[in-house]
């Protein structure tokens, strides 16, 4: 896949995912049908435990849209492929951690990329924008997110005006975790998703289904669905050998085993 758009690798149980469209990293409709089938092979691959998603080069993570693209016939309401655009907005049952390590410009598409991620880490030269209405167009995902993500008015202003934000003003209104050097970026990312390699899958499942699940639901209702093991995950966690075997570590004072199982 050496002339791919989307550059893969695996270490144990974490794959790394890289945009790599020069010169800007933008997706176009085959790009994001291969994030897709990317991200497809990650969710239902049992070996594989947690994703990091970044771009190419220090000046882009990626800027969404590939307009260009669209000038020469990509329709933006095409076919983007099994997870929608990027890979990740609509893939369904995405039950494990997703990190984004958002190594430069981080706009539109881009930035409805990194929120569909679980944890955003940025370089301290990243910048976040909403620029669709210059385009005379709608930053679908974003509407919807953005607003339930920061403060209604930061997000309004986002999407009304189309300013940029700097990393540490992300970071200021809670939608970027964390803020490192740029040199340090992949080290970071790669430490958390080490961190989250060695812990519960089964438990990173249910988290993931019931948070998704829970959003439109009352507390009561949700709560309800747990208690009751109405989630398929949550089903499967109380019934495995990782359940027992959390409680067992604990009382014999060791380290717990975890096989997914």
């Amino acid at each position: 896949m050496t002339d791919s758009p989307i550059k893969t690798r695996t270490e144990g149980g974490i794959l790394e995912v890289r945009i790599d469209r020069p010169k800007a990293n933008a997706v176009d409709l085959a790009t994001s049908r291969i994030m897709g089938n990317v991200f497809e092979g990650f969710r239902d691959d049992p070996k594989l435990r947690v994703a990091i998603i970044t771009g190419t080069g220090e000046k882009f993570f990626c800027p969404g849209w590939d307009l260009k693209a669209a000038a020469d016939g990509d329709a933006v309401d095409g076919d983007y492929g099994v997870g929608g655009f990027g890979g990740l907005q609509e893939l369904p049952n995405l039950n494990k951690p997703v990190i984004a390590a958002v190594n430069g410009i981080c706009c539109g598409g881009g930035l409805e990329i990194a929120i569909s991620a679980d944890i955003i880490v940025a370089a301290e030269h990243a910048t976040f924008a909403l620029p669709e209405i210059r385009s005379g167009t709608v930053a679908d995902a974003a509407s919807i997110k953005m607003p339930k993500r920061i403060p209604y008015h930061i997000a309004m202003e986002m999407l009304l005006t189309g300013r940029w934000l700097d990393a540490e003003e992300a970071n200021r209104w809670g939608f970027v975790n964390e803020i490192v050097s740029a040199d340090r970026l992949m080290e970071r990312a790669w430490g958390i998703a080490k961190l989250i390699e060695s812990g519960p899958p089964l438990v990173y499942a249910a988290i993931k289904e019931v948070v998704r699940e829970a959003e439109n639901m009352q507390f009561q209702d949700a709560l309800a669905n747990i208690t009751g093991r109405k989630f398929a995950t949550v089903d499967a966690l109380y019934s495995s050998e990782d359940q027992l075997e959390g409680a067992k570590a604990f009382a014999e004072k060791r380290e717990p085993v975890w096989k997914g199982k």
